[in-house]
This record gives C-alpha cells, structure tokens and sequence, in this order.
C-alpha cells in the first residue's frame, strides 16, 4: 500500500479528478474537428501542440534523463502515444460505436489488474468495495442500464484492436506510475507527445493521407491539444505520483461522466436519468476510497 502524506494524497486526489472533468471535454471538442479532419492527422497535430505547451517548462528545468529512464520512456511513448492510438482509430472504422464506447472501459480493468497483479499496489478492504461500485457505475453509465441486450461483436477485428489498445494503455499508465519516480513529470509529458507526433506525423506521410485543415477548426484544434490532452495528462502523471495506479484510474474514470455533461452542456445532447444515477453510484464509490484512506 502507499504510504504518501495525508496533504498529498489530498492533492493527488484533486488532481486525478481535474484530470478527469479535461479529458472528459475530449468527445465535445473533437465532435467538430473529426468530421473534417483525418483522424490520424488529427492526433498527430495535437500531440504536437501537447509536446509545444510543455517545451517552455522542460527548457527551464533542464532535469537530466538518464539510460534507464529512456528504458522507460520508449516502451511509454510506443504503447501510449504510438500505437494505442493508431490502432484506436482504425479499430473505430469498424467497430460499432456502442461496442467501442463499452470495451473503453476496459482500460480500466487492465491497469488495475496489472497495478495488483504485476506491481502489488494494495488497496484495503473498503477500497475494494469501492472499486467495484466504481466499476458498476462505469459500465452502467456506457449500457444505459440496458445489460439484457448487451452483444458485443468478438469477430470484428475493430472491437479485437479496441480491446487491444486499451491494454496498451494500461501497461502505459503503470511504466508511467514508475517513471514518474524519478522523471520530471512536465519532461516526461513532453518526450511522450513529442515522440508520438513523430512517428504518428511519419504514419501520416507514408499513407498519403492530405494534410488538410480548415482554418475554421485551429482554434478547437489548439483547444483540444492543450485542454483536452496536454494538461489532463500532467495531472495524470501528477496524481500517479502521489496516490498510485489503482487510485489514480479510478477517479479518473469518471471522465465518462464529464464527457456525459459537456455533451448535454454545449451539443445539446439529452442527460438521462441512468446517466445521473451512474454519476451518483461513481460518486459515492470515490467517496469510499478517499475513506478508505
């Protein structure tokens, strides 16, 4: 179990969950850059612009990287910034979008697991009980409550690479809870993004796909590299530094939830009961682990 102070547990707390209310705005910022964007230009460009808002602070700190931290940048960059979300974007081409919205939640599960199983992160009883009610919460908020009807296409090799990328992600955020040991969390933000806008800018290229951009979408281009991953992932790694894996994902998880109330706030979508009660079930399942605490 992590034995952190009380104050930054407190802050490792607040920060997992402003990460979450960011990364939440993602499907509400991208909805109209998407449609005319290609997706894999699209996640090129914003890494970039994740990779640029961080140069100024890795400048100025100038924190030394050493052979064993590229051990662990490397295999952080290719799973985390390279090919989990290429493969997502291509698993979506094919996969419905309610398999792929559920199958998401996966990463969930996977980085727990491996947090437990791999790198023995404990949690006690109560954050147990907590997990799982978070966990029911996530998986009802993604159903609709509608669990009867749930199919999911196992031979559509959309929903295998879906499932496929949320693994990578998973043994990504645990690399990252190590690395953030002894990595500058703002350094280790930006060799990811910059290393994943190379390689995805160089994928780009060799498929001929067009550089095209209309001018009318840089602004929420800008706005989604900067609020919607470069900023949510600092705090990610922040919140991993202090109050572990297990923590961390959970309370991030309820970015299903602000994605929810952005999309009812400003594209008019419709907040449902199911959604409300699944907030509330997630809500008083991070209660939980904070006590258990």
């Amino acid at each position: 179990m992590l034995r952190t102070p009380l104050s930054s547990r407190n802050t490792g707390y607040v920060f997992a969950f402003i990460s979450a209310a960011l990364f939440g705005s993602i499907s509400t910022l991208a909805k109209p850059s998407v449609e005319s964007t290609d997706p894999l230009l699209l996640a090129a460009i914003v890494s970039a612009i994740a990779s640029i808002a961080f140069t100024p602070l890795t400048i100025r700190r100038k924190s030394p990287i050493s052979k064993r931290d590229m051990r662990l940048i490397i295999p952080i960059a290719i799973l985390g910034a390279i090919i989990a979300p290429s493969l997502y974007f291509v698993g979506l081409k094919t996969a419905a979008a309610s398999d792929a919205a559920i199958l998401s939640n996966s990463e969930i599960v996977f980085t727990v697991l491996i947090a437990i199983i791999a790198f023995k992160e404990r949690l006690r009883p109560l954050g147990y009980a907590s997990m799982a009610i978070v966990m029911i919460g996530v998986v009802l908020i993604t159903t609709k409550f509608d669990i009867t009807n749930l199919a999911i296409d196992a031979t559509n090799p959309g929903t295998i690479l879906i499932v496929f990328t949320m693994l990578c992600w998973a043994i990504d955020n645990n690399l990252s809870r190590i690395a953030t040991r002894t990595i500058d969390v703002s350094r280790l933000v930006h060799l990811k993004s910059t290393i994943g806008a190379a390689v995805i800018a160089g994928i780009v290229l060799a498929l001929g796909i067009p550089l095209e951009v209309p001018h009318e979408r840089l602004f929420h281009i800008i706005l989604l590299g900067v609020v919607g991953f470069a900023a949510p992932m600092l705090l990610f790694y922040l919140a991993l530094k202090s109050i572990g894996t297990v923590r961390t994902i959970l309370v991030f998880s309820t970015s299903s939830i602000f994605g929810v109330i952005y999309a009812a706030a400003f594209l008019g979508e419709h907040l449902g009961t199911h959604q409300i009660m699944a907030l509330s079930l997630m809500l008083a399942g991070l209660f939980l682990l904070k006590r258990s605490d």
